[in-house]
């Protein structure tokens, strides 16, 4: 049977699943947009007296460690715990992994305690958490040592989610799926932010359909074909960003099923 990402589409847009999201505050006004262009609803609560009360009602719940301290962790670890407690699906982006002790050790934490639902990085970081190796700078990827389909492999057997590395190819596994997805443009990396905004998107398509190869790799597409389009409608990266959340907010059934490049390895 054929994959149609825009099934998955649909039922975001109608379920409109509250996502929780504690990120970074450089990204966190873009990640709150992309979530309601995507068809979710966002929550950015990162106090740990409001996250209880608030993932608990939740669809999904997003960790992202781009600006981390210690209270963030602190907070990240309690809404971890009460995620896996009410049966609220976690994705975790472990930005800069790789890139400091602190954030390495807090991801290792993070995942030992909370076993996030989905690990989505870029290739440099991924590269870094399966052992593989990776190159990281600051909060950048300069690319992963291995075969990147086999790191998010191993990455999601070892702990029993699905992964994904984006890169300029994106790669998606449960362990035993790997997909291959190649939609994009070049201007998402002129402008800071669209790795969080991607993991915001992964949000609500796992907080309407749960987590599975399928789902996040129809976030990732419906994501990157939107910045194909929004690409054409700007004249760099200052007019790219607003024109990226125009076209995922228009993105048409139509134009997301036959525009996206997907290939099962």
């Amino acid at each position: 049977m054929d994959f149609k990402p825009s099934v998955l589409m649909s039922s975001v847009r109608s379920k409109r699943p509250l996502v929780h999201h504690i990120t970074n505050y450089v990204t966190v006004n873009d990640c709150a947009n992309i979530c309601i262009c995507a068809g979710g609803s966002p929550v950015m609560t990162d106090a740990i007296e409001d996250v209880v009360d608030m993932v608990s009602v939740s669809s999904a719940l997003v960790l992202n460690i781009g600006t981390l301290n210690t209270r963030i962790n602190r907070s990240m670890l309690t809404a971890g715990k009460v995620a896996r407690e009410h049966g609220v699906p976690v994705i975790l982006d472990p930005v800069g992994m790789g890139a400091t002790p602190f954030r390495t050790s807090t991801v290792t934490e993070i995942i030992r305690r909370v076993r996030p639902d989905v690990i989505k990085g870029n290739q440099g970081e991924m590269g870094v958490l399966s052992g593989m190796g990776g190159d990281v700078k600051g909060v950048d990827s300069h690319g992963a040592s291995g075969d990147v389909a086999e790191i998010v492999r191993e990455i999601a057997e070892r702990y029993g989610c699905v992964a994904a590395a984006t890169g300029e190819v994106d790669h998606v596994s449960d362990g035993d799926t790997v997909v291959r997805l190649s939609n994009g443009h070049d201007l998402l990396g002129a402008v800071s932010g669209t790795g969080c905004m991607v993991s915001s998107v992964v949000g609500c398509y796992v907080g309407a359909n749960g987590p599975s190869v399928d789902s996040v790799s129809a976030a990732i597409s419906a994501f990157n074909i939107s910045a194909e389009y929004a690409a054409k409608a700007s004249n760099g990266p200052g007019t790219f960003k607003p024109a990226l959340l125009d076209a995922v907010y228009n993105l048409s059934s139509e134009d997301l099923d036959s525009g996206i490049r997907r290939v099962v390895l």
